[in-house]
């Protein structure tokens, strides 16, 4: 919310801007009147002084209110300290997912469809509404004062990046990289920012590099999904290089730690396993894999013909080793049928 300011003179313009600063130590001012905020209080004596006392009184208000908050500002140094902290760690987490969100949409943005087909689970963000919220977002936090308690985070610097600075950085996978390195930078234990800079060092060809932050990421990452994504991109580095064996093991974690049937998005790994196995000349786990993947998923059966039809190494492996193809028709055959949309091409079974 935002008050119309006055233009007749200082006192009614100051008078009606406290107002707005009352607003911003409640959190409820808009982005544009942060930004309005920010310049008035850079010049107006009183108002700033008048800013310091609301923040003291609604501080003051929020402890009478609450006996035990009282009693715990009072009695122990060390608790208000901590609580002060997990505050300023909250927004600093909150100003490295607006970093990362951004970045993430710069970095689709400038991908090409194939890889977003298959390597990005969620659709990124609207650009313009989200950098909105980041200036109000930062705009708010310097007015505060709040941001003082987080060590290590510039918020001038995060301002002028969303004020313009990004402007003059060209073309969007460069933004989505710098982007998504102040958002590590703010917070190195964003998880999902470090997913989506290996993705970028993975589309641009450095596996190395990729390999290592996928690694890094599977082996401390809290979020049991976020460990899944890295298993996958691992899985699909090892089997880029031939090394089927070492992807057999990601793409196996995700399904025998459960993640593939809790969480849908993983559920083509069941294909891939089936894949890797068809071409290890394992035509038995290969199968079971196969009916498990329709078993588990039946929703998602147009979605696994398509794999079906793209696959060109497993209809390799089918065609190689003789009456592989028609097992997999007599174990799958929903796989061939026209209830799937024109259904996956019957493979030769040479």
């Amino acid at each position: 919310m935002s008050s119309e300011w006055s233009t007749g003179g200082a006192a009614d313009v100051c008078e009606l801007f406290q107002l707005d600063l009352s607003c911003l130590v409640d959190g409820e001012l808009d982005e544009p009147a942060a930004a309005r905020a920010m310049l008035h209080l850079e010049q107006c004596e009183s108002c700033r002084e008048f800013f310091d006392d609301t923040r003291q009184c609604v501080r003051l208000h929020r402890d009478v209110a609450d006996p035990a908050r009282l009693l715990a500002r009072v009695s122990s140094l060390t608790g208000a300290e901590l609580a002060g902290r997990a505050s300023a760690i909250e927004l600093v987490h909150k100003l490295a997912s607006i970093f990362y969100q951004l970045g993430k949409a710069y970095v689709l943005a400038g991908t090409d469809p194939d890889y977003l087909r298959t390597r990005v689970f969620e659709s990124a963000v609207d650009v313009e509404p989200i950098q909105t919220q980041g200036r109000g977002f930062v705009d708010g936090v310097l007015l505060s004062g709040k941001g003082e308690a987080a060590e290590g985070v510039d918020w001038q610097a995060a301002r002028s990046i969303l004020n313009g600075r990004l402007k003059e950085i060209q073309g969007p996978i460069e933004k989505g990289r710098r982007l998504l390195e102040e958002a590590i930078s703010s917070d190195p234990a964003h998880e999902e920012a470090r997913l989506y800079l290996a993705f970028l060092h993975a589309n641009e060809g450095k596996k190395l590099l990729a390999a290592r932050e996928f690694g890094e990421v599977f082996e401390t990452a809290i979020s049991e999904s976020n460990r899944g994504h890295a298993a996958v991109q691992l899985g699909q580095l090892h089997v880029a290089e031939g090394d089927d064996r070492r992807a057999l093991t990601y793409f196996r974690w995700v399904s025998l730690t459960g993640l593939e049937e809790r969480d849908e998005r993983f559920f083509f790994v069941l294909f891939n396993i089936g894949v890797l196995y068809a071409q290890m000349r394992d035509r038995r786990r290969s199968l079971c894999y196969f009916r498990r993947l329709l078993d588990r998923h039946p929703d998602k059966l147009d979605d696994v013909v398509r794999l079906f039809s793209t696959a060109k190494r497993l209809q390799q492996a089918i065609d190689e080793q003789p009456g592989f193809g028609e097992e997999l028709l007599a174990s799958c055959p929903e796989l061939f049928e026209g209830s799937a949309g024109c259904g996956a091409t019957p493979p030769s079974g040479e």
